[in-house]
């Protein structure tokens, strides 16, 4: 009987996740020779694998038999009689008539027409509030690798997140695919096959044509233009008798992360001395941070998610990348009624009606900073009035007498003491 291929399965990788069957797709390195070992061909030297179908009369017989079966990283030493090679014709030029032929394989890559994704969940957070959907924007890490394990490409490498839109077209299609449907701080393996990715082509000099892909994504955060801020109730007190409101000056504590719970610069108000002190609505915090803070009581506890639109938005800021998602959590300390912006000083109610007389309480006809200072804090003790709120009530006054004291002469005279109402009203009548 005529001898069958010879096959010497010289390397069996451990993990083997599919078998080479008639019809698949490969992709291989092989070096030729005859018997005494001369070479008459190498895929090695030419420097480009051999990609086609297996089992379909598009290889010599012998090869077709001598691959099946073979997983991607296994070595083979095939010996292919002449009948099952080139016959008694052989190549001109290249290979005799009747010669056996002695291969070493190495399988590379596998795959189907009929192949789907394969996605690997390799870890995922307990708590999960939302997963991507398309025209979500997404931050995440990845390795990308061929399917024999050779790198190509990698986002941790270049130290930076690949930040884009999913399902809109800016990812190859098996990414789009795979993507969806994760959580922010989860992990998957994602195998992608050619026409998924970058099909006959391939890309550049890192991608063979026809080459499946196996990335490994790590999902940093994602959100969406038209998210709000997310807000979690950690801790609510039994009473509340008032909730914070524009307006208000509150001070609070808080830890700030990214989502992948890496801290940023300035992330913890732990670190100073005291707590943050906020006008709430005065454009002094990130909106997304100023909009968490309003209705809570003091002692409350939330967890804040704010996009970036709500938060640095795509520029970032000192240590917090561009386009990221941020996560606050916010204790609120105090609360105070605040003032008007641009105010450091508002009356309850109509000020008196001869106010530089009873500011100059020694009636010597000019109001020193000690007398302007006592009188304030008389009315704000007597309930008449308020000072913008601060931790320190002095520094506030003490600028509120250098607006009122024009000359800067150490005094204020009965024509430098004007109400700011009043200056308002002049202003207006100038514009008008």
């Amino acid at each position: 009987p005529l001898e069958d291929v010879v096959i010497d399965r010289y390397y069996i990788p451990k993990i083997c996740l599919r078998e080479v069957q008639m019809g698949d797709f490969i992709r291989y390195h092989y070096n030729g020779t005859f018997k005494d070992g001369k070479k008459f061909d190498s895929s090695r030297q030419r420097g480009v694998t051999v990609a086609g179908v297996v089992g379909v009369g598009r290889l010599i017989t012998g090869m077709d038999r001598g691959l099946q079966g073979m997983c991607v990283n296994e070595r083979r030493h095939l010996i292919v009689p002449p009948h099952l090679g080139y016959g008694s014709i052989g190549v001109a030029g290249l290979i005799p008539p009747d010669a056996t032929l002695y291969f070493d394989v190495i399988m590379l890559d596998i795959w189907n027409k009929d192949d789907k994704l394969q996605i690997t969940t390799l870890s995922k957070p307990e708590h999960c509030n939302r997963t991507v959907e398309n025209s979500d924007f997404v931050r995440y890490h990845y390795n990308g690798t061929l399917l024999d394990g050779t790198p190509f490409d990698s986002s941790y490498s270049k130290d930076s997140t690949y930040d884009t839109y999913v399902g809109t077209g800016w990812l190859i299609k098996g990414m789009d695919q795979g993507l969806l449907g994760m959580c922010a701080g989860e992990k998957r393996s994602i195998i992608i096959p050619p026409f998924l990715a970058y099909g006959e082509k391939g890309y550049g000099t890192v991608i063979p044509p026809q080459a499946s892909l196996v990335f490994s994504v790590l999902l940093v955060d994602f959100h969406n233009p038209k998210d709000g801020i997310f807000l979690e109730h950690l801790e609510v007190p039994a009473s509340c008798k008032r909730r914070a409101v524009t307006g208000d000056f509150v001070r609070y504590h808080y830890n700030g992360t990214l989502m992948d719970h890496v801290v940023f610069s300035a992330s913890c108000s732990h670190d100073y001395e005291k707590p943050q002190e906020v006008t709430l609505g005065a454009n002094k915090v990130i909106e997304g941070l100023n909009s968490g803070l309003l209705n809570m009581c003091t002692g409350e506890r939330r967890v804040l998610i704010i996009p970036p639109h709500l938060g640095h938005g795509e520029s970032g800021a000192r240590g917090v990348p561009g386009s990221a998602v941020l996560r606050f959590e916010v204790e609120l300390i105090s609360m105070e009624e605040g003032v008007p912006e641009g105010y450091l000083f508002i009356w309850h109610g109509d000020p008196p009606a001869s106010l530089y007389e009873q500011m100059d309480l020694n009636k010597d006809g000019e109001i020193p900073a000690d007398e302007f200072s006592t009188f304030i804090k008389t009315q704000v003790a007597e309930g008449k009035g308020r000072l913008m709120p601060s931790s320190d009530p002095e520094k506030v006054i003490a600028d509120m007498f250098r607006n009122q004291d024009r000359n800067q002469d150490g005094k204020i005279t009965s024509e430098e003491l004007k109400l700011k109402s009043d200056e308002d009203q002049e202003k207006i009548h100038e514009e008008l």
